[in-house]
């Protein structure tokens, strides 16, 4: 049994070590690219290289531009767009959040849109605060009961809206939390309204949270700048502070929107 999971390791790595070459190859090309080229330029059989192309193109990692010719697909420029959104606005906020962290001395959440959640992807805080962090770098929670989730939510059309609360049937996690569409739909046209957000208590009881949203160059919103506090700690003057930080760090990403 043990030679057989070895060997079936071994076959799956070295699938993944032909495509990896495959599409190595196609990026070297401008034009579409013939199998016969490509399994001369890899090295593979061109039996091969035609059963990995061809499940590569079902994935969208590789488009079939003519019979028997193959170019890069754009589910790869989907995922690198993904990437480099989230590496840089974390390279941009990180010392804009360490700097809001030092005045409020609350935690301080960059989080991105993943489907129906957002995903924290850093964070500032220290045991001073005298909050627990609940959801770790890398956590996520769904948009309806987060600050910067509804930000990502006012975004959406109302038949959106709609079919995001079908998917989902708006479930809370505790008293607070909006779990009726017309209090959500309420809720977000505040937050289209005055350009921000909140969380009072709907994620987790005895924490609240206000949002402002972080662009890129192109104008999008990639990302939402969260302070979180005790709820009986969170100050209304750190609102203008949070705004204020989440525009430095769009200014950083080469947002030019309105001031």
């Amino acid at each position: 049994m043990k030679n057989d999971s070895t060997s079936s390791d071994k076959t799956s790595i070295q699938v993944i070590e032909r495509m990896v070459s495959l599409l190595d190859a196609l990026s070297r090309y401008q034009d579409p690219v013939s199998l016969k080229e490509l399994a001369i330029v890899t090295g593979l059989h061109p039996s091969t290289a035609h059963r990995i192309l061809n499940d590569m193109v079902i994935t969208r990692f590789v488009d079939r531009a003519d019979t028997g010719y193959y170019r890069l697909g754009m589910r790869l420029l989907e995922l690198g767009n993904i990437v480099k959104s989230r590496l840089n606005v974390r390279e941009a906020a990180l010392e804009f959040m360490r700097a809001l962290h030092r005045q409020t001395n609350q935690t301080i959440n960059l989080s991105v849109r993943q489907g129906d959640e957002i995903v924290y992807i850093d964070r500032a805080f220290s045991e001073r605060s005298g909050m627990q962090v609940v959801r770790a770098i890398g956590g996520r929670a769904p948009l309806h009961l987060t600050s910067t989730g509804k930000l990502f939510l006012s975004l959406d059309e109302p038949k959106a809206i709609r079919a995001y609360a079908t998917r989902t049937g708006l479930a809370g996690h505790n008293k607070n939390s909006i779990t009726d569409l017309n209090k959500l739909e309420k809720e977000l046209a505040a937050v289209r309204e005055t350009g921000y957000a909140r969380d009072n208590e709907e994620l987790e009881l005895g924490v609240r949270c206000m949002a402002a949203g972080i662009h890129d160059d192109s104008g999008k919103m990639i990302a939402g700048l969260s302070i979180s506090a005790p709820a009986d700690r969170l100050q209304e003057e750190w609102l203008s502070n949070l705004i204020d930080t989440a525009k430095q760090i769009s200014l950083t990403l080469g947002y030019t929107g309105p001031a």
